[in-house]
């Protein structure tokens, strides 16, 4: 335990090609947050009502339709999406492939931290953020401690 007559000494800093590496990551992962929460949302509307409407969107996100407007055109020239008029938002292939990969990382990081004795509601929101900056290697590592603890 820490006090004010014991301060803890600093940590070393990494290498700055590590420290760089560390900062890029996170860059990316910020830069991907967005675009899958929309599609895995879109993905989710369309499975639950059979359409993705801009309106629902807005509202699921608690934004603006205009902010929804223009992110649903970024996603259409990134071929993640079309909008059909009069008939709302559908995934492409690319999109719907998007969308499943996000949900997986969000299962298992949701029954990751359930398995920590998290409560549901607060493991179902924590999910949300983490699953976008949660590498390949800790989210496999998730995947195991889940797996044997299930398996016990």
């Amino acid at each position: 335990m820490q006090d004010s007559e014991h301060p803890r000494e600093p940590a070393a800093l990494v290498d700055a090609e590590a420290h760089s590496a560390g900062f890029r990551q996170v860059r990316e992962a910020r830069r991907l947050e967005l675009v899958e929460d929309y599609v895995e949302l879109i993905a989710d509307l369309i499975g639950d009502g059979g359409e993705a409407r801009q309106v629902d969107i807005a509202a699921r996100l608690g934004v603006a339709q205009p902010t929804v407007a223009k992110m649903l055109k970024r996603l259409a020239e990134d071929g993640l999406v079309q909008q059909r008029p009069y008939r709302g938002v559908f995934l492409t292939e690319a999109g719907r492939t998007l969308a499943a990969e996000a949900r997986e990382r969000h299962r298992i990081v949701e029954s990751f931290l359930l398995a920590l004795g998290v409560s549901p509601d607060v493991a179902r929101c924590d999910a949300e953020g983490i699953e976008h900056h949660v590498s390949r290697e800790t989210l496999e590592a998730f995947r195991r401690f889940t797996a044997a603890r299930t398996a016990a």
